[in-house]
């Protein structure tokens, strides 16, 4: 078996080896992955984080040894808590932006190596084990606030409904699954829409049924939620409720308490 880990700010992940295809998710600055499978000039992965797959370029694939692999996904880490910052990679002297979420192999501006190479990072960040509570999560839900939807991303420049629900608890350092589906088979069930608090997540289903939609529960009755950008509406119990077209956008159909 053989693995990877991303070395560049964004990776576009695809449904099939095509550059045609859907992009179903990203991959973010030190991402770690399992090689599957390999088609002509395409690898399918699985992510570590959520065991989500999908192809990514050949060209795109940094391989890494099995012993780093494990030392990456057993060890404490930290995340990038800022919108955009720059990483130096001292090995081939040159300087990128990562993004937020992306995962970080030091604190302060201790090197570290991925692949070989090495690099400093001296902005801010998150320890992957740190203290968790429900401020937090709806405090990183609001980073996003405004960012465009785009279907299969995680980034402030692109996010779809899930993608926003991942990263919200991921820069806590909880990790949940990647689409609306899956996470909807996580946590406790709330019954009530009044029972339920601030952080849980709320989803929503179309007309046969299926979960198509999820969005953090804040305060007062409200809800974020991705929905052609991040942003802000009222939720009662029979769904997401829009004050500018005054109408109802999304059926809630259930209610999970991750925390």
């Amino acid at each position: 078996m053989s693995f990877g880990v991303c070395e560049y700010s964004l990776i576009p992940v695809r449904k099939e080896p095509d550059q045609r295809s859907e992009m179903v998710t990203q991959l973010l600055f030190g991402e770690t992955y399992t090689l599957l499978d390999k088609h002509k000039d395409w690898h399918l992965i699985r992510i570590s984080n959520d065991n989500y797959e999908g192809w990514v370029e050949l060209k795109l694939v940094s391989m890494i040894s099995e012993h780093e692999f494990k030392h990456l996904t057993s060890n404490d880490y930290f995340i990038s808590s800022e919108l955009v910052q720059i990483i130096n990679n001292n090995t081939k002297n040159n300087i990128f932006p990562i993004l937020l979420g992306s995962s970080i192999y030091n604190r302060g501006n201790e090197s570290f190596y991925l692949n070989k190479q090495e690099y400093v990072f001296n902005g801010s960040s998150l320890s992957s084990r740190q203290a968790v509570d429900r401020s937090g999560i709806i405090e990183n839900a609001l980073m996003y606030k405004n960012a465009p939807y785009l279907w299969g991303g995680k980034s402030p420049f692109g996010i779809d409904c899930s993608g926003f629900v991942q990263m919200a608890y991921h820069l806590s350092g909880i990790k949940i699954l990647r689409d609306a589906s899956q996470q909807a088979t996580q946590g406790e069930t709330i019954n009530m829409i009044i029972d339920a608090m601030p952080g849980d997540l709320c989803f929503f289903d179309n007309a046969e049924g299926d979960i198509v939609h999820v969005g953090i529960l804040l305060p007062d009755s409200q809800i974020i939620h991705a929905s052609g950008y991040v942003h802000i509406d009222s939720i009662d119990h029979q769904g997401i409720f829009n004050s500018h077209t005054q109408s109802y956008t999304h059926q809630l159909r259930l209610i999970k308490k991750i925390l």
